[in-house]
This record gives structure tokens, sequence and C-alpha cells, in this order.
């Protein structure tokens, strides 16, 4: 959020609605004429009825949205809240951020990180991770893809291909809530509501739905969306 209270670097709006309350946060970069507009047809729009419904406000604000942020794309996230201790059993070695053995892990770049950013990972600058290993390789990773804010921090989780479906992605999303627990942080985890293999991780974590978010926006350049927003790596 930028001082405005508005998304830094949107132009969109995402709607977050638990079933009981719904909440607009609109992008810094629609016009501010238009913000009180998008406010009122939010406002004035029934709640859905159910969590799986797309909100009635999201063709009304579309409407105002499209000369200003067009083209406009909509993306439907579930969201869980990681309360930690997470048990799971942990059938694979899994390295920690805040242990000795981070920077034994500088040549097992899985591939999806760029130059520098990987480094930056391990140094901790790009927040808390856990990484499961297998046979000297990184099979599966759960970072922390946004900044931390002092109240909350949200999980991301990469598997490799070979290595779905083995319980990885689960054994090191409890690792990273572990890491993060003394914090004291509100912790989350999301996916797409198409992704089943995700949501039986949730479901093996025990971990409880909060809702959904709607996220109505003007998509970023392609390698804007892969690069972490905290890495200083140009490459």
């Amino acid at each position: 959020m930028d001082d405005r209270r508005r998304l830094d670097g949107v132009c969109g709006i995402v709607i977050a609605t638990t079933g009981d309350d719904s909440r607009i946060y609109v992008g810094s970069e629609v016009p501010d004429m238009l913000v009180p507009l998008v406010a009122d047809a939010f406002d004035t729009a029934p709640l859905p009825s159910s969590l799986t419904l797309e909100p009635a406000a999201i063709s009304a604000v579309r409407e105002l949205l499209e000369p200003a942020c067009s083209p406009l794309s909509l993306h439907a996230s579930l969201y869980y809240v990681v309360e930690p201790p997470v048990r799971v059993e942990m059938r694979t070695r899994v390295v920690r951020s805040d242990s000795a053995e981070a920077q034994s892990l500088t040549d097992l770049n899985p591939g999806n990180w760029a130059t520098g950013e990987w480094q930056e990972l391990l140094d901790g600058v790009l927040g808390p991770w856990a990484m499961a290993l297998d046979d000297g390789r990184v099979v599966s990773i759960c970072h922390t893809p946004r900044p931390m804010s002092d109240r909350a921090a949200e999980c991301g989780v990469w598997t490799h291909p070979d290595y779905r479906g083995r319980g990885h992605a689960a054994e090191v999303t409890a690792v990273w809530a572990d890491i993060l627990r003394p914090s004291g942080r509100f912790l989350f985890y999301s996916t797409l509501p198409e992704n089943l293999a995700s949501q039986r991780v949730a479901a093996r974590l025990q971990l409880r739905s909060i809702g959904r978010t709607w996220s109505l926006l003007r998509p970023k350049p392609a390698m804007a969306n892969q690069r972490h927003p905290l890495s200083r790596s140009g490459a």
C-alpha cells in the first residue's frame, strides 16, 4: 500500500470477501476522479451469496475502469490462514533460511530464479524461506513472495514437476511457518480455485479457509510478474 492506502503500482482493484464482509482496495494508478465512483459502485452492490460467486460489483467497476486501465484481467484467489505450529510428517531434508546451511545452496538454483535474485533469496534479502532437498537438488521451496508487513506475511510454494504429490510442499510450508512463528505475524497461504493440488496441500496442513480475493487488474509486463518485488538484481 502507498501512503494514500492505495495498492502500489496497480491499475485496477482487488475485492476481498469472507462471506460475511467484503472490502475493496483501489490501485494507485487509477485516476483520482474515478476513486469515489468506484467506491460508490462497490458500496451499492449486493454481497455475493456464496464465496464461489463473482461479486456483483465487478461488472460495474469494470465499466468505470476500462477507459483508464484497459486491458483488464479478472483472477480469483483462495486464502487460508496458517496457524502455527503446523504439524506434518517430515520425510525430507529441509533447509531453513535462518540456518547456517543456507549458503550451501548457492549452486542449487532450480532454474526459475533470475541471476542474482537466487543469491538475494539465500542472503535473506527476499524474506524467510524453506527448501526441501533430494539427491543434491532443490525440489520444493516455500518463500515469501511479497514484502512482509509488521502484522502479516504470505507464503508462495513451488515444487519441481517430477516431485509433486510426495508431500514436499506441505513440509516446506510447515517449516516456513515455524520460522515466522516467533514474529507473531498473521501468516497466509493462497492459491487459485483451479489449483486442486495446492488446495490439497492446504487440507493436509489443516489450514483454515478465510475467504477469497477477486483481482480486476491491468496485467504487468511478464518480467515484472516473475521477479520478487524486493529484488535489487537487474539481471
